[in-house]
């Protein structure tokens, strides 16, 4: 009788659904002293951070709106490291925010509703813009903050969340090259 030869089929949970993975957070060098951050599209607006070393100390570059998927870092010193770390954020928007204008200035205050937020966040939409942008960051349990306008900003529109920060991505590195002449 002869033997029939076994055949094995695995099948990977990622590989069922059909479509690719997304892709990861990277840095791309676009020019000698220019790097372009992307990451995917998660629905969360976040926050971009650098260091020259590995391990920190960390600086925050922006906080970016949702969809938001890339940020140009640019006119960076030649031949030097940099690495970088984003976060997602996500909060309720509060409708509770009262504003005192004076002069070229605003005071926001509201009520600290939130017994874990990470700080505030309070967004502008300026004249003619179809989103909110990030404008200012508070610690927790803050309940007052100063802007100072800009000119154009007159007429702008505010909203403020409580702020709650998902997972770090890994860190990316991209070492900048010779400033060309």
């Amino acid at each position: 009788m002869p033997v029939k030869p076994l055949v094995l089929v695995v099948l990977l949970a990622a590989g069922c659904s059909g479509s690719a993975p997304a892709p990861p957070f990277t840095a791309t060098l676009t020019t000698p002293t220019d790097i372009v951050l992307s990451w995917p599209d998660d629905g969360a607006g976040h926050r971009v951070e650098y260091a020259n070393a590995p391990a920190g100390p960390w600086t925050t570059l922006r906080f970016l709106p949702a969809h938001a998927t890339s940020y140009h870092h640019p006119d960076l010193i030649p031949e030097t490291p940099f690495y970088y770390r984003e976060q997602p954020f996500t909060g309720p928007v509060s409708t509770e925010v009262h504003t005192m204008v004076s002069g070229d200035t605003v005071t926001f205050t509201w009520a600290d509703r939130s017994p874990d937020e990470a700080g505030f966040l309070l967004e502008i939409r300026r004249p003619g813009a179809p989103d909110y942008d990030p404008v200012e960051v508070t610690d927790p349990n803050v309940t007052t903050c100063v802007l100072s306008l800009l000119p154009g900003e007159e007429k702008s529109a505010y909203r403020l969340r409580a702020l709650h920060y998902g997972p770090l991505s890994p860190v990316v590195h991209q070492t900048t090259g010779k400033e060309t002449p």
